[in-house]
């Protein structure tokens, strides 16, 4: 998985990704992280790469050009037109199904705006998937890079040392992740659920499962009515 950041701070993307699973990930060779400065393709002799908007309104648009030709020098590079993620508060909301999506493709680009958003035209050109992380505006798509890519890494194989911890988590089957317990066996009164200390591997996995589909229903009602449970489950947790 090679991951191509178009970026007016390349430094903030490496910085915040280079790290953890992430940055061991990619020191083996499994991922790569590339930050393409949007600033670099820019024609105006000053870096600009922004332009008040037609039609009047505050703040600044980020121009065609200078993204267009970042854009094009990775599809130049590579051989061939990747999907290209524009993050948005105006896309679809990212959720766990497309992060394992995205993670089947070779290459993928995302595209980071700022100011008042970019040229409409140059979206229109290039971007194949609008996406959001939530309903809320942030400075610049920076960080919803990075959160997409690193949800994304996740899934690619081998990224996470533990095969089942990416099968296991939350959201899977549209289920949040069971309450999980470390040593001591008792810490401020409070003790470690007995079935977990049983050693019947049986028995833990169906009280994990019910623990899973109980804290979904109670604090994502959302996701419990798509939730993928058995007859049985739905008679017993309706």
């Amino acid at each position: 998985m090679k991951f191509h950041i178009m970026t007016l701070f390349p430094e903030m993307v490496l910085q915040g990704l280079n790290t953890s699973i992430i940055g061991r990930a990619a020191e083996k060779g499994l991922l790569s992280i590339e930050a393409v400065n949007i600033r670099d393709y820019t024609l105006d002799k000053h870096k600009k790469v922004d332009d008040y908007p037609y039609g009047g309104g505050a703040g600044m648009l980020m121009q065609a050009q200078p993204v267009y030709d970042a854009w094009k020098s990775i599809v130049d590079r590579i051989g061939y037109r990747p999907r290209t993620i524009y993050l948005t508060p105006q896309g679809t909301t990212f959720t766990q199904p497309m992060a394992k999506e995205f993670a089947k493709e070779e290459d993928l680009i995302f595209l980071c705006g700022h100011y008042e958003g970019i040229d409409e035209r140059v979206l229109e050109e290039i971007v194949t998937d609008y996406v959001s992380i939530g309903d809320y505006v942030l400075t610049g798509g920076e960080l919803p890079a990075m959160v997409l890519a690193d949800a994304i890494s996740r899934m690619v194989p081998g990224v996470l040392t533990n095969e089942e911890s990416g099968s296991t988590e939350s959201f899977e089957g549209n289920l949040l992740e069971y309450p999980q317990y470390s040593r001591p066996e008792e810490w401020m009164g409070k003790k470690v659920p007995p079935v977990l200390l049983s050693g019947n591997h049986q028995k833990v996995e169906e009280w994990r499962r019910e623990q899973a589909i109980l804290r979904t229903k109670e604090r994502r009602p959302d996701l419990f009515e798509k939730a993928q449970l058995t007859e049985k489950e739905k008679k017993l947790f309706s």
